[in-house]
């Protein structure tokens, strides 16, 4: 993938960016750090303080429908119908939700540079998963810079392995 001058590139996770300009040309980039953040995100172990709401549903007891028995003394008419249900509320994961929104705000970042007319050409380099999550919130601006997207993870590399990756793409 061809750096044009003057490119912003945002390389991202879902607790790290990095923003970086291409001082260099198309074929030698020369990405030069313009700003850095991380978050911290600890597990979502650490993050919880309870188990997954459950719900129950039993029809026993006075109001519940009465079955019919046959001469063979089997239920008739449905069996599983009136079993006892039991159902669960999926468990948060508050690990993913603040990468989420990690992800929402580095796209808020973007805008609010694209606004300004901070940049004319932005790649975007990160994991599939956060990718995805900025993708849902590029403003128009962003997208009609948009040159380039590399879906891979790049956070704990160094500038030159950045570099490689992108002439790679």
């Amino acid at each position: 993938m061809q750096v044009p001058h003057d490119s912003v590139v945002l390389v991202a996770d879902g607790r790290k960016l990095l923003f970086l300009r291409n001082e260099g040309d198309d074929v030698h980039p020369n990405l030069t750090v313009e700003h850095a953040e991380e978050r911290a995100n600890p597990a979502n172990r650490d993050q919880k303080t309870d188990a997954a709401g459950g719900s129950s549903s039993t029809q026993s007891g006075a109001g519940a429908p009465r079955v019919a028995q046959g001469g063979s003394g089997h239920a008739q008419g449905g069996g599983a119908q009136f079993a006892p249900s039991r159902g669960s509320m999926e468990e948060t994961d508050f690990h993913q939700l603040e990468e989420d929104r990690f992800a929402a705000d580095a796209a808020d970042l973007l805008k609010r540079r694209a606004l300004a007319n901070d940049f004319e050409s932005l790649i975007v380099v990160a994991p599939p998963k956060t990718l995805g999550e900025l993708r849902k919130h590029y403003h128009k601006e962003v997208s009609q810079r948009l040159t380039g997207e590399l879906s891979k993870d790049l956070t704990g590399h160094t500038i030159p392995d950045i570099e490689q990756a992108l002439l790679s793409a």
